[in-house]
């Protein structure tokens, strides 16, 4: 197994739809009230990655593992209503596409020049547990940043948290979610990393 770590846009057009689709199997509990099926998420969400701020894990060349940097104002989506509401359907288009806006869209508080904020992090299932999540955080802690954060990481998810931890971050702050018994979770955890001078 050869693990390699590109930028997306380096790996162009043609795999725009591979990204997305482990960008939908990654968070696909996120995402059920609009489809359950992992084909249609992505024929929804295609259009709307910037390819120049997703970083893509391969394994023996296919996309196994994905996540977003960000440095100040930056986005990595750029949604087009019409475009989710032509796949969802009206209705579940319009809500979906008011959702991607509201929690998708935004620079961390803290943004600055020098300061990356990595985003959307996931692994295709067939592929976790065999290294691929940390080649790529390894890749993108080597990026020429002071500081790293990431946001809104659930707490449940041990595997991530596990993860970071392994590299250095630390917690720097919880936000209690409503309807934690509900969403499965009680928390959104964001964690940071000063970058070691070189």
């Amino acid at each position: 197994m050869t693990i390699t770590v590109e930028r997306g846009d380096t790996l162009g057009e043609g795999y725009r739809r591979r990204i997305t689709e482990v960008l939908v199997q990654g968070f696909a509990e996120d995402f059920e009230f609009f489809s359950k099926d992992p084909r249609v998420l992505a024929d929804a969400f295609a259009h709307m990655i910037l390819l120049d701020r997703f970083f893509v894990a391969l394994v023996d060349g296919e996309p196994a593992a994905i996540a977003s940097v960000t440095e100040g104002q930056q986005e990595c989506f750029d949604p087009d209503r019409r475009e989710i509401q032509r796949t969802l359907g009206g209705l579940r288009g319009l809500v979906c596409s008011f959702i991607v806006r509201s929690q998708f869209l935004g620079a961390y508080e803290g943004a600055r020049p020098g300061l990356a904020e990595i985003g959307f992090v996931t692994t295709a299932p067939q592929h976790q547990g065999k290294g691929v999540a940390t080649a790529l955080m390894r890749h993108l802690l080597q990026l020429p940043y002071d500081e790293f954060v990431l946001r809104d990481i659930k707490d449940t998810n041990a595997p991530a948290l596990g993860l970071y931890r392994k590299f250095g971050f630390t917690e720097s702050s919880s936000r209690r979610v409503r309807f934690a018994g509900r969403a499965g979770f009680s928390a959104y955890v964001s964690m940071s990393l000063k970058a070691v001078a070189s």
